[in-house]
């Protein structure tokens, strides 16, 4: 029986690649893109080769839909060159980036940048791609626990994840014939470099996240690469539609 093959965006460091390699030890060949993290994305590729698993690395700006097909026609390549295949069964869309404004303070280059990397981005890039995911095959999109709760500072950037949380609704509509589900993840704090590493590097941000959250401390990449891991196994081919918080509990 053929490994799946999940394709990760923005896998080169922090949650994508944290997702990658556990996708890699539960049995998955993978497809991993980064923006600007070459060097990094060819590590990882050595990394899941090392578990005994197939993996590419490609280039893609999820901020230039413009470039879509021909990053379509360069996954369409890889599948019949590393698997002779035609098609992949998962699809992570994770690539995103972090910008801390008042509403007040957002301008319009900000919010433009937000929307074509959290929204415009994956909605256009699944559709380049859909033609090549595999009837019965998943997509998982990245959201965050800020599209629930609110946070000064944060409004755009929520107000895009709040959009992917509608669409991934949609998406499980009507990919539904083909048995493709489509699941919502959003992450709580986490303790990355994303957004300059706030959470990871302040000792008092940290312990105030912390103070709010059910299970007394802040998340880490394996809480969400072990996550994104878990709606991609096969018992949970019934669930499609839904937002998955994986925050431990902040602001219940």
């Amino acid at each position: 029986m053929n490994a799946p093959i999940a394709l990760i965006t923005g896998a080169s460091r922090g949650l994508g690649k944290n997702a990658a390699q556990h996708l890699a030890r539960h049995g998955s060949d993978l497809i991993v893109t980064s923006r600007t993290g070459a060097d990094e994305a060819q590590a990882l590729v050595r990394e899941i080769e090392a578990m005994g698993r197939r993996a590419v690395a490609l280039p893609v700006d999820v901020s230039r839909s413009g470039s879509f097909p021909a990053f379509a026609a360069e996954v369409k390549a890889a599948l019949a060159r590393v698997w002779q295949r035609e098609t992949f069964d998962h699809l992570v869309n994770n690539a995103g980036i972090g910008i801390h404004a008042s509403f007040a303070d957002t301008t319009q280059a900000q919010f433009d940048t937000l929307v074509d990397v959290h929204l415009k981005g994956p909605f256009f890039l699944t559709q380049a791609l859909l033609p090549l995911i595999a009837d019965g095959g998943r997509i998982v999109n990245v959201s965050s626990g800020l599209a629930r709760f609110a946070l000064p500072g944060y409004a755009a950037y929520a107000s895009m994840k709040g959009g992917i949380e509608v669409w991934t609704r949609y998406l499980a509509k009507e990919l539904g014939p083909r048995g493709i589900s489509v699941n919502v993840l959003a992450p709580g704090a986490i303790e990355t470099d994303f957004g300059g590493g706030a959470v990871r590097d302040d000792a008092q941000l940290n312990a105030m996240i912390a103070s709010q959250t059910a299970m007394g401390r802040v998340g880490l990449p394996d809480d969400i690469g072990g996550a994104v891991a878990m709606l991609l196994q096969p018992g949970n081919r019934w669930i499609t539609g839904q937002r998955i918080e994986a925050s431990g509990g902040m602001f219940l």
